[in-house]
């Protein structure tokens, strides 16, 4: 016969194990979370002992106090979300310029000017180039305008309405890069797919560029659709 001992969880302990269940997000974040819930559940059973309940009723006072898990977890997904956007965004402002820079040189460096271009550009191809040009300023600071929309709106409001404001902002920047960069893949590969190929480095970031948008678009949607189904 075969016999297995579990040490029974505390319900402090029992309500974190459930609200760590109930949460999706970066370990780190959802860890800070947690020891921040863990803190005001132990003060508000230090509260009751210092009351004279037992140990065991004080703890169940203070996780009834504190709220049902899926009530308390739905302020703390989006929150989650939120934190998992931001990063998204932070990528936006510092890898999209990154990138265009790095091809940049790349190209002077490896290829030389765009005088080498042996094949001539139709006239709505130049409408193309200055559209995803203006793409590449416009998402690095459409990201850094909704950084700082977020952080301010966050001193204001509860953390469901500062994830809104977070996809909201974000969605923009994250679909206006990925089109810019399709579309110029696009309308090159239509003039001279010899273009997006002008020398190794350039085709290497070329890709690294694509890969990096759909990453973008993925992380987006992963945090901002679990925002959406918690605040909906």
């Amino acid at each position: 016969m075969t016999t297995t001992s579990q040490t029974a969880l505390s319900p402090v302990e029992a309500y974190l194990a459930e609200l760590d269940r109930a949460l999706i997000g970066r370990r780190g974040t959802k860890a800070d979370l947690l020891a921040e819930a863990r803190d005001g559940l132990h003060d508000a059973a230090e509260a009751y002992r210092e009351g004279g309940w037992s140990e065991s009723e004080a703890q169940r006072r203070a996780v009834a106090d504190f709220g049902h898990v899926r009530e308390i977890a739905g302020d703390y997904q989006a929150e989650l979300s939120m934190h998992n956007g931001v990063r998204t965004l932070w990528l936006l402002v510092l890898g999209v310029p990154a990138m265009q820079t790095s091809w940049e040189v790349a190209r002077i460096f490896t290829y030389g000017p765009w005088s080498r271009l042996t094949t001539p550009s139709p006239g709505w191809y130049s409408y193309v180039t200055q559209f995803t040009h203006a793409a590449i300023y416009a998402v690095p600071v459409l990201g850094l305008l909704s950084l700082l929309g977020t952080r301010f709106v966050s001193r204001r409001f509860d953390g469901v309405r500062t994830a809104r404001v977070c996809r909201t902002l974000g969605a923009v920047a994250v679909g206006l890069n990925l089109f810019s960069v399709l579309l110029l893949i696009g309308a090159t590969g239509a003039v001279d797919a010899a273009r997006l190929f002008l020398s190794g480095p350039c085709g290497l970031l070329m890709v690294a560029w694509v890969v990096l948008s759909f990453r973008l678009a993925v992380l987006a949607r992963r945090s901002w659709r679990r925002c959406a189904t918690i605040v909906a």
